[in-house]
């Protein structure tokens, strides 16, 4: 990796530009200058220095508000590849004393995404904006830039708030229908049945404790004149795993399509309550149900690397119901 340049002892820690204001107030300074050089005039030189020292005061009290203010971000649940999300950070005045005056946060592109007239001394607020990762992979956050034109308008002095933070980047999930999710190699196609919020009658019982009173089944209570309840089947999905077939090396936009393809048959599948689990070269992933391991294969999917893969061996065969995704 290249080193940065300039290193980073010779970058400034702020910049400053002036604002429309301000040009104006540099042009005065020097023409009014100029002009007390020439004539010698007593007063025009203290007009001079009184210019200057209001140049010198903004940049006094723009530093001392900027100073002592800390970033710390807030990451979503889960970022897929080419979706907007909303990123956050928390906004501390660390300062003890001194408040903040005329705060504000900008994107890199000079976005501005809000703003804090007064931060007092230890007041935390919540900044929000939108971003979009364009591709998977394990990325770092974008970083933000402290701006303030406290206290006359006339500098705008900024500050660069890099993040060392990292965030996994999911593969864009691809539309997955019930057909492909159901089109399966292997296995009896038998879904375990049990108990659950279904839409399927599993049988009448007696009422218990705690059992929903809109399952009652009133009129087979007043013919048998004990209270009885329906007792639902859960819709029950199928066990899948999901086999990525070849390696991605050869085209990487068939690669991409691939891995959205297997994020979405494994975000339908978990959500369906299938245990799924992940198979191919250089990755594998044991079968589980629930939101956390959909999020472990979403991540092994956006961690996925050609190369890796090339050097691994392909996954052994298996007995269970598969769906095949094609990378190649």
């Amino acid at each position: 990796m290249a080193p940065e340049w300039p290193p980073a002892v010779f970058r400034p820690r702020r910049t400053i530009r002036p604002t429309r204001e301000g040009w104006w107030c540099l042009a005065i300074a020097i023409l009014l200058g100029l002009t007390s050089v020439n004539s010698g005039n007593n007063l025009l030189y203290l007009l001079e220095s009184l210019l200057l020292a209001l140049i010198i005061v903004s940049g006094v009290m723009s530093e001392q508000s900027l100073r002592g203010v800390r970033l710390r971000p807030l990451l979503p649940d889960a970022v897929f590849a080419g979706q907007s999300v909303m990123l956050g950070a928390v906004v501390r005045n660390a300062k003890r004393r001194l408040p903040a005056r005329s705060i504000a946060l900008e994107t890199a592109d000079g976005a501005r995404v809000i703003a804090f007239p007064w931060l007092g001394p230890g007041v935390e607020q919540v900044a929000a904006w939108p971003h979009t990762f364009m591709r998977r992979g394990r990325q770092r956050l974008p970083g933000l830039r402290l701006t303030t034109r406290f206290p006359f308008g006339l500098f705008a002095k900024r500050g660069r708030v890099r993040f060392e933070q990292e965030v996994i980047v999911f593969p864009s999930p691809a539309v997955v229908s019930d057909g492909r999710l159901h089109d399966t190699q292997g296995g009896d196609g038998i879904a375990a049945r049990r108990r659950g919020r279904g839409h399927t009658l599993r049988e009448l019982r007696e009422y218990r404790p705690g059992d929903d009173p809109r399952l009652i089944h009133w009129r087979v209570s007043a013919r048998t004149g004990t209270t009885v309840v329906r007792e639902l089947e859960a819709e029950a999905t199928a066990d899948v795993r999901i086999v990525l077939r070849g390696t991605g090396a050869r085209d990487p936009r068939r690669l991409e399509r691939g891995l959205s393809v297997a994020a979405g048959l494994a975000l339908r599948a978990a959500a369906g309550g299938a245990a799924v689990s992940l198979a191919g070269a250089g990755v594998s992933v044991p079968a589980g149900r629930g939101r956390e391991h959909a999020h472990r294969i979403l991540t092994a999917l956006a961690l996925y690397a050609p190369a890796e893969a090339v050097r691994a061996d392909a996954p052994a065969a298996s007995a269970g119901r598969e769906i095949v995704v094609d990378l190649d």
